[in-house]
């Protein structure tokens, strides 16, 4: 299956309702201020956003207005091209350093455990030596997990028991990572309520503690969403930003209720590229994010 095949089979659920109100709305002949207004209620209903919306809106016009465009089929091909040049940002996927720091953040619930997995089994088929680190040390389930995980996919794992300072097992990574020859170091964190200060002091300590013994590290702090939240995204977005500084985004369950507007609009808000996209519940699940394809298969072009 192509990657094409995968985001339309992905966004499905995500592009049903939210599709359907396009295609109706873009069947009208009249390109008024009522077209622009029903089109602006479409984008905001689907998780696009107030202001990200406002904006689209907004260049959408103008750019009509600079080709007079009369047609509304024309109208659509205007809007995908507005929005994948919103969503397209530098995104690297190529390895910094050996080894390569990954930081994986996010609330609970939000697949931040699974999603570190995943990325590690991208480089492992690549053929690169991965090293997961179990960062959630307040929980042993957390701990329970990412060994199941490190199991099935072949990768290394360095954990410590339930309750040691997770800023001292990364001290412990950063070493082992160096002296085992490690290419990738991927390592969770706690599900921390972006709300509670001390938990947030904590991340900016890991973040800090990698950065000592490793330069230029983390090189990549990857906030992990659950799609299904909508634009409570954003403010989880702002609060982890400040302490670690996000780096990219990672938006899972958009092949469930998730609306796929919230990809626009957390991409506009937080200046953040969006680096990868689930779609599933295996392995392979977790695709990289191409700004064109997410578009023509969004709005089904």
């Amino acid at each position: 299956m192509s990657l094409m095949e995968k985001y339309k089979a992905g966004l499905s659920k995500s592009r049903s309702g939210f599709l359907q109100k396009l295609e109706e709305v873009f069947k009208k002949k009249n390109i008024n201020e009522a077209f622009y207004e029903e089109l602006e209620e479409i984008l905001i209903a689907g998780d696009v956003g107030i202001e990200t919306t406002l904006k689209l809106i907004s260049l959408l016009q103008l750019k009509a207005a600079e080709e007079n465009v009369q047609c509304s089929e024309q109208l659509k091909d205007l809007l995908a091209g507005i929005i994948e040049k919103l969503v397209s940002k530098n995104i690297d996927y190529s390895l910094q350093a050996k080894p390569h720091i990954i930081l994986m953040v996010g609330v609970n619930g939000s697949g931040k455990t699974t999603t570190a997995a995943k990325i590690a089994k991208l480089y492992l088929d690549q053929g690169k030596k991965v090293l997961l680190v179990a960062g959630d040390t307040f929980r042993s389930a957390a701990i329970d997990q990412i060994k199941f995980w490190s199991e099935k996919i072949g990768a290394d794992l360095i954990k410590q028991l339930p309750g040691t300072d997770p800023s001292a097992l990364y001290y412990d990574a950063m070493k082992s990572a160096q002296a085992r020859d490690i290419d990738v170091v991927i390592g969770d964190t706690a599900g921390r309520l972006h709300n509670k200060e001390n938990l947030m002091s904590e991340l900016n300590k890991i973040y800090r503690v990698i950065g000592k013994n490793i330069s230029g590290a983390p090189h990549e702090v990857l906030l992990v969403v659950d799609a299904t939240t909508g634009h409570n995204a954003l403010l989880q977005g702002e609060i982890f930003n400040k302490a670690a500084p996000l780096t990219g985004l990672v938006l899972t369950k958009l092949d469930g209720t998730a609306r796929g507007g919230i990809v626009i609009g957390i991409s506009d808000l937080l200046d953040i590229p969006v680096k990868y996209l689930g779609l599933g519940e295996k392995t392979d699940d977790l695709l990289p994010f191409e700004p064109k394809q997410f578009v023509e298969a969004l709005l089904e072009k």
